[in-house]
């Protein structure tokens, strides 16, 4: 099984018969992966934007592009000290044609404040900016959400965008 892994965390990207018995058992996905059950506590917004990805982007993303699966799942972090998942990250998708890959994570609430956000953001745009495709990692945050943009500024990226709605957009490009 593919993952990639830090001082700290490993990360599995969930492979779509993976992502089937999330969907249906959580826990039994983690046993199949040899992960301890999690007690993961999301806040309801996360918990409804995972729920949405599952089900109308991961599931049929990764069945239809099963080469390039790792681009269109959540890849699961793990805290190795436990052997448990304490979040998710993952990519919209492969790159586009500007070779920008865009990401966004969650981070039980459970284990936030901890570092455990900026070891996974910099594990994952780590390895995607060493993908030969890959030019920049862009991530997508709202105005008002200050850890957010703290943590992306403790990652090398730099805010390039906002909208009216005050979502702003940050980038990381390769070195």
């Amino acid at each position: 099984m593919f993952f990639i892994e830090s001082e700290r965390l490993r990360m599995i990207p969930l492979t779509n018969e993976l992502l089937q018995l999330c969907d249906a058992n959580r826990a039994a996905m983690e046993l199949a992966v040899g992960l301890n059950i999690s007690a993961m506590q999301i806040d309801p917004f996360y918990k409804n934007e995972v729920d949405d990805a599952m089900i109308n982007f991961w599931l049929p993303k990764t069945l239809e592009h099963p080469e390039a699966y790792m681009w269109y799942t959540s890849w699961e972090i793990i805290l190795k000290s436990s052997n448990t998942s304490i979040g998710g990250i993952g990519f919209a998708g492969e790159p586009n044609e500007k070779g920008e890959a865009e990401t966004g994570y969650m981070i039980d609430q459970q284990h936030q404040n901890k570092g455990y956000a900026t070891e996974a953001l910099q594990l994952l745009s780590g390895w995607a900016l060493a993908q030969e495709k890959v030019k920049a990692v862009i991530v997508h945050t709202y105005e008002d959400n200050m850890a957010s943009k703290k943590l992306l500024m403790k990652c090398g990226f730099e805010e390039v965008a906002k909208d009216e709605s005050g979502l702003m957009t940050f980038r990381r490009e390769r070195p």
